[in-house]
């Protein structure tokens, strides 16, 4: 599956943001994005708001600052609804279990898992950075089936191989890793060079 943009096209990526834990994910993601030339949709749930608050003390506005253009969860006309708005992939960052169900089973109720919906029907690269643990048997499924549809479930798991020193570092490795797997150009994740 390609994710390239045509030549001279700046590449489109969306991000959701949802209410489970690890906001820096998101948050992070739209950084590097930026700074990949990247253009950026985010749509954040009200959870996902609530949550980038109390992990890293932003409100809503400076959280969709960091987007190019940000859009309501309920504003299920915006752009990013539709096959026609022609993203590179879309990244759930960080993405809870309802999040993940909803998408599982194409409810499409609200922007976020709409866009989704549309990314898996198009074709185009979906990542669900899933985030709970330990998983009961309905996440268990809910990834099969997202998988089943051309999902990536990629639960945030940090590698050590690299020996981090910090968090910080921990969170742009695993950022640089699904920079690239969504085909972002400049994206630097760290390659296992054996023993």
């Amino acid at each position: 599956m390609s994710t390239s943009p045509a030549a001279g096209r700046t590449p489109l990526l969306i991000v959701g943001l949802t209410g489970a834990s690890g906001a820096i994910y998101g948050v992070r993601l739209l950084q590097r994005a930026r700074e990949l030339g990247a253009q950026t949709h985010l749509v954040a749930t009200p959870a996902g708001i609530l949550n980038a608050h109390h992990e890293l003390g932003l409100d809503r506005a400076e959280l969709e600052a960091l987007a190019d253009q940000a859009h309501a969860p309920g504003d299920v006309g915006a752009c990013i609804a539709s096959g026609s708005f022609a993203s590179e992939a879309m990244v759930v960052a960080p993405c809870s279990m309802k999040s993940l169900a909803a998408i599982a089973h194409g409810m499409g109720d609200n922007l976020l898992t709409r866009a989704a919906d549309v990314t898996l029907k198009e074709r185009r690269r979906l990542v669900l950075m899933v985030r709970e643990t330990p998983f009961n048997l309905a996440h268990l499924r809910n990834m099969t089936a997202v998988t089943e549809m051309g999902g990536i479930v990629f639960p945030p798991l940090p590698a050590f191989y690299h020996r981090p020193q910090s968090i910080d570092e921990l969170v742009g490795e695993t950022v640089e890793r699904v920079l690239a797997l969504v085909g972002l150009c400049g994206a630097t994740p760290r390659e296992w060079g054996g023993l």
